[in-house]
């Protein structure tokens, strides 16, 4: 079974939200931003690696929010979802075409993520 884990910045009564590149099977659809772990990795790293990789920006990792299982692949995961704080917004776009901030209602009419999405009902 795959781990996974995503990161959840709020401020403002928004929540930081990337849209990713439009290849790839969930091309296009806005994200949580995150990632697979790494052999050896925490999941507490996994998500600073991953911060640092798409945004070029240093997060706080604050507390857990939840866990669910998704399929991906025919493949079976456990996505970790982590309150974080950012340090700055992104410097750098490398995996997504755009960022914002937005409001759990309109999260819900976005194109999401399946398995994001399944973190939605643990935010409101």
């Amino acid at each position: 079974m795959g781990v996974s884990v995503a990161g959840i910045a709020f401020k403002n009564d928004r929540y930081f939200i990337a849209r990713r590149k439009p290849e790839g099977q969930q091309g296009g659809k806005w994200e949580f931003p995150g990632g697979k772990l790494e052999p050896g990795e925490s999941a507490t790293e996994a998500l600073i690696r991953e911060y640092r990789e798409e945004f070029s920006i240093d997060i706080e990792v604050l507390q857990p929010v939840c866990q669910t299982a998704f399929l991906h692949k025919d493949s079976e995961f456990v996505l970790h979802a982590f309150l974080v704080r950012l340090e700055s917004d992104p410097v750098e776009l490398l995996e997504h075409t755009e960022f914002r901030w937005a409001t759990l209602e309109e999260i819900a009419s976005l194109p999401f993520v399946d398995s994001d999405r399944k973190i939605l009902p643990y935010l409101w």
